[in-house]
């Protein structure tokens, strides 16, 4: 083939490269900047770009708020010795006579064993049975006053009866604890485990991160939530348990999704009780190095009204609105911004590729058909050789 032929054959393979990548696009990890600005409300589309400033960060610094009711911190802490319907007890009786009412007797002279009775549970009426004695009122008094009660029954019928009463479990007070902790399972409310915290300390504590933790006590059609770090920093959190309360132990179910020129395109859990866009892009492994806009880094959501009009600085918006935050890492405080974001739980963070990236990407795809263009032209001159 001619020399003259040969030009006029390559400078048609780059036009048609060049008409290639122009209408077929090439890839990408999501829209550019520019895309993006074309969907705002500015420009006829129904999300509003802002950019983040301080008054934003404090605008949009809106954490979960957890923490028990005032029913739940208002209940007093159990008397532990109090009887309750469900309590077990266990009493023994002592007699000083050969022939005892209860017990069995002894060598002449000696008096009567202990009669150690079954472990007696207390009735849903509050009732106790002892043989002798009768029926005995147990519930809402201490062991104290029932063995007192028991004595006094008793002597009518034997001297100097000596009676023990002890409280057991039962299951006229207990919890249960159930989820991350390290031992599920039902306890009773005892002298040592009358709150929060320190039944959780006999379960085996939690078995997931602080951080996450979050406790939540049901009791009865009431439900409560907090953080395990408020209620170890807030001791009026740490409530008086009652009998029946179920706790749930459970990591925070809270989730981003990072997308675009990160070190992970993923869908995230939060580490932490409170998570910054900085935090955010750490965690999935930082910007792209070879590929990231520091200028292009914007996060997606679905605000409620309050807060947009808020950012916004208006009073009309009614029902949740879509915003989309835009941080600037390359600005003079645009790190310190990036820290002071809040993100919040179903968050988009997606990050711009530079626009050298996709430069780089039209120069491979070109040099690439360029060459195989090239390899075609070789064999054709061979050809008309």
């Amino acid at each position: 083939m001619k020399p003259e032929n040969t030009r006029w054959a390559r400078i048609a393979a780059l036009v048609a490269a060049l008409a290639v990548v122009s209408s077929c696009g090439l890839p990408r990890v999501g829209p550019t900047k520019r895309e993006i600005y074309e969907g705002s409300v500015q420009r006829k589309g129904d999300a509003f770009i802002v950019a983040v400033n301080d008054r934003v960060t404090r605008a949009t610094a809106v954490v979960p708020a957890l923490g028990f009711s005032e029913e739940f911190k208002r209940a007093g802490v159990l008397g532990s010795d109090t009887i309750r319907p469900g309590d077990t007890l266990g009493i023994s009786v002592w007699e000083n006579v050969d022939d005892p009412l209860l017990g069995t007797g002894g060598a002449a002279g000696t008096g009567g064993g202990a009669a150690t009775l079954a472990e007696i549970q207390v009735d849903g009426s509050g009732h106790i049975f002892i043989p002798y004695a009768g029926r005995i009122r147990a519930a809402g008094n201490t062991p104290e006053a029932i063995r007192r009660i028991i004595t006094r029954k008793l002597e009518e019928q034997t001297p100097d009866p000596q009676v023990e009463v002890r409280r057991m479990a039962g299951d006229g007070a207990t919890v249960s604890l159930v989820g991350a902790v390290g031992g599920q399972g039902v306890y009773a409310i005892e002298r040592p485990t009358r709150t929060l915290t320190t039944m959780l300390a006999r379960a085996g504590g939690i078995s997931i991160e602080p951080e996450i933790a979050q406790i939540t006590v049901i009791r009865g059609n009431q439900h409560s939530k907090v953080w395990l770090q408020d209620l170890y920093q807030d001791p009026e959190l740490d409530i008086a348990l009652r009998g029946g309360d179920r706790i749930l132990v459970e990591e925070d179910t809270r989730r981003f999704t990072a997308l675009g020129a990160t070190g992970g395109q993923t869908q995230v859990q939060f580490e932490t009780h409170s998570l910054s866009a900085v935090e955010a892009i750490a965690q999935v492994g930082g910007l792209a190095s070879a590929s990231a806009d520091p200028t292009g880094v914007f996060v997606f959501r679905n605000e409620p009204a309050e807060i947009a009009n808020h950012v916004l600085g208006r009073n009309d918006l009614q029902g949740a609105q879509r915003l989309v935050y835009v941080l600037d890492l390359t600005q003079p405080n645009g790190m310190f911004l990036a820290r002071d974001f809040v993100i919040r739980d179903g968050d988009t963070l997606y990050v711009t590729e530079a626009p050298f990236t996709q430069w780089n990407k039209m120069i491979s795809a070109i040099t690439g058909t360029l060459g195989s263009v090239g390899t075609v032209t070789s064999g054709v001159e061979a050809l008309g050789g």
